[in-house]
């Protein structure tokens, strides 16, 4: 069979143009391929890169932040599900302020010559700072707190009339007390209620110590001695409270608290009864001012070469400024 020359070369330049056709097809695929490639390394890079932007100090507290709600969020889910916390209380508040009592104060001294006795005298009005404060753990569980010192001196006659074998026998002593008393307490509350009414039970510990100074002369039957004590002793005992709180607006509030301390081991020992009623006002949402009545009575006896005990009523109006958060 005969070959046309001109077909043989018309085919040949078919055929290389389907060859260049399909090369260009092949590179084509490969650019698409290294451009995808080079996007795909750009993205890492450029993720590496914000991941190395991300890692500041920051970023990195706030990570931890976010790992410390979490976890704290984990545990309030572990615990009993509790509604929102009651417009009664605050997440946490500090409060400082004066408690103006009017004192009544007991001393005796059990001292070799008999017991010298003051008899309930009123020292007048007093002055005495007080600071406060109180912070939720949880939404139903959370810390009080509360400090005072009572400061004060007396000079006076203390007496005593004793029968000994029908014969009467008068103690005379003409001493000077010098008294300072500091209380504090801490205790652990649960708060039962969510609404605008919540009713508290504490048990915590409360610490007080005692700084006395006596100086007496004491006279029976025409012998006169000299007395003279001074000492400072503290102690901490076990201390339960309850509490009342109720909410007229988040931010006109009333409450009550009343706490009891026993203590009858060690030098320093007796009971201690506070309670005090009052009302919180916040002009500003998260300044405002405080007013209660307070009432304190102490019984204390140390015991020692001399016997004291000291009995102190305290009772009057308190005012605070007081922050919450």
């Amino acid at each position: 069979m005969s070959i046309n020359k001109d077909q043989v070369k018309g085919r040949l330049e078919e055929a290389k143009g389907k060859v260049k056709e399909l090369v260009g097809k092949v590179v084509g695929n490969k650019d698409l391929e290294v451009k995808g490639n080079i996007q795909k390394n750009v993205g890492a890079v450029q993720a590496s890169a914000g991941d190395a932007k991300e890692d500041t100090l920051p970023l990195r507290s706030a990570r931890i932040l976010a790992l410390m709600a979490a976890s704290g969020s984990s545990l309030m889910i572990s615990m009993p599900a509790s509604a929102e916390l009651s417009p009664a209380l605050d997440r946490a508040s500090f409060s400082v302020g004066v408690y103006r009592a009017d004192p009544k104060f007991n001393a005796s001294l059990n001292t070799p010559y008999g017991n010298l006795q003051s008899g309930d005298i009123g020292l007048g009005m007093k002055t005495m700072p007080r600071v406060k404060a109180d912070i939720m753990i949880f939404d139903s569980q959370g810390l009080s707190f509360d400090y005072y010192q009572y400061k004060r001196g007396y000079t006076g006659a203390m007496t005593n009339n004793t029968n000994v074998n029908g014969t009467a026998l008068t103690t005379v002593g003409n001493a000077s007390l010098n008294i300072k008393l500091d209380f504090a307490k801490l205790d652990y509350k649960w708060w039962f209620g969510t609404g605008n009414t919540v009713i508290g039970l504490g048990a915590g510990a409360a610490y007080y110590m005692v700084s006395l100074n006596a100086n007496a002369t004491a006279s029976i039957n025409n012998a006169t001695a000299g007395i003279n004590t001074e000492y400072s002793n503290d102690a901490v005992a076990p201390l339960l409270e309850i509490g009342v709180r109720h909410a007229i607006s988040p931010d006109l509030r009333l409450f009550a608290d009343a706490s009891g301390v026993k203590h009858s081991q060690g030098r320093l020992n007796g009971e201690i009864y506070n309670a005090a009623a009052g009302l919180e006002w916040f002009p500003i949402k998260n300044v405002g001012v405080v007013f209660d009545y307070s009432m304190s009575q102490f019984d204390l006896t140390r015991s020692d070469a001399i016997d004291v005990n000291l009995q102190l009523k305290l009772h009057g109006p308190s005012a605070f400024v007081k922050v919450r958060f």
